[in-house]
């Protein structure tokens, strides 16, 4: 049993994030295509992405095993800033922190030998693992990423409506079956008994599309604390009819196949007009032709960060990536 100790200052801190984690739904989802669980719900997801791994993405299962403890630095905390932002924060990992995980996944079975030069923050190996990340976002994760958010989206605004209803308190006590609230305390079912004193911290709750039955944490006490629990799932969410009526289909249709592409990437998290030619294989001047015009319709935002540009999706941007009902309008002026 784990016991969440909280204090008056922790209540107040309490908050939802705003957009789904794609490093720890890229974790989760490791989970599940490794092991057994899930087959009704993502059954069809695993059979279609199965058959179109790279011959890299192994590598993952020995930081991402389907039982046990799994690499704490494979989920930077939760910033709202999407694929970009956890990559990197993933390689500026401190050597200490990759040698004591390491160590910890050796402690439990023996991993591939390449986790010798992780733990040792060789330079080529942590760039080897982000590729191999990147691949396996985009085979796993991209294609499906608008049924993330909407599920996502969806759970979010009930934890919104129960805090509304009966406070922080009231909507932790409704979160989960596995989470029980009772007088500053919260705790969850787990292997091992152990106290987290959140210390005036707060807690990060964190709906998952990829979390399947229980809620997870970190086992870091360090980091900032999260709790990442699952969202109810839409049943044949992954079939292929299901696929072919993607809305971002559409929206190439709409918008070009490039410029849809760079609204349906922000909407995984914002990122600089280098990072989005990268990641769309692009020039920095096409990026920034395309987030001109997306801007002018008001589908993202563009803030300047220092030296660079970091751009994000609008509310409007993101329903016409999920093609959501209900889009909101525009007025002109």
């Amino acid at each position: 049993m784990l016991t969440f100790h909280f204090t008056g200052a922790d209540i107040a801190r309490v908050r939802v994030a705003s957009r789904p984690d794609p490093m720890w739904e890229l974790l989760l989802s490791l989970h599940l295509l490794r092991g057994d669980d899930g087959a009704v719900v993502f059954g069809p997801w695993k059979r279609q992405v199965r058959s179109r791994l790279a011959a890299g993405v192994p590598m993952l299962f020995d930081l991402a095993p389907p039982r046990g403890y799994s690499a704490d630095f494979l989920t930077p905390s939760p910033s709202g800033e999407g694929l970009e932002a956890g990559l990197d924060a993933l390689l500026s990992t401190p050597r200490p922190v990759l040698r004591r995980d390491t160590g910890r996944l050796a402690a439990a079975r023996r991993p591939g030998t390449w986790t010798r030069s992780l733990a040792e923050g060789d330079l080529d190996t942590l760039h080897r693992l982000d590729g191999i990340l990147r691949s396996y976002f985009a085979a796993a994760l991209r294609p499906y990423w608008s049924r993330v958010h909407t599920a996502f989206t969806r759970d979010r605004e009930l934890r919104v409506r129960a805090v509304a209803d009966g406070g922080v308190e009231g909507m932790l006590t409704g979160l989960h079956p596995d989470l029980r609230w009772r007088s500053g305390l919260l705790t969850m079912a787990s292997a091992c008994d152990r106290d987290i004193h959140l210390g005036g911290r707060g807690l990060v709750l964190l709906p998952s599309f990829f979390c399947w039955r229980a809620p997870i944490t970190l086992r870091d006490p360090g980091m900032p604390p999260v709790i990442v629990y699952p969202v109810a799932h839409d049943l044949g969410w992954a079939q292929p009819n299901a696929e072919s009526r993607d809305p971002r289909l559409a929206l190439r249709t709409l918008l070009g196949r490039t410029r849809a592409d760079l609204l349906a990437a922000l909407t995984a998290g914002g990122g600089s007009t280098g990072e989005l030619a990268r990641r769309l294989v692009v020039s920095p001047a096409s990026v920034s032709q395309h987030t001109t015009a997306l801007r002018d319709c008001g589908l993202i935002v563009t803030r300047r960060r220092g030296p660079a540009v970091h751009h994000s999706a609008t509310p409007l941007g993101e329903a016409l990536v999920d093609g959501r009902p209900g889009i909101p309008s525009v007025r002109a002026g």
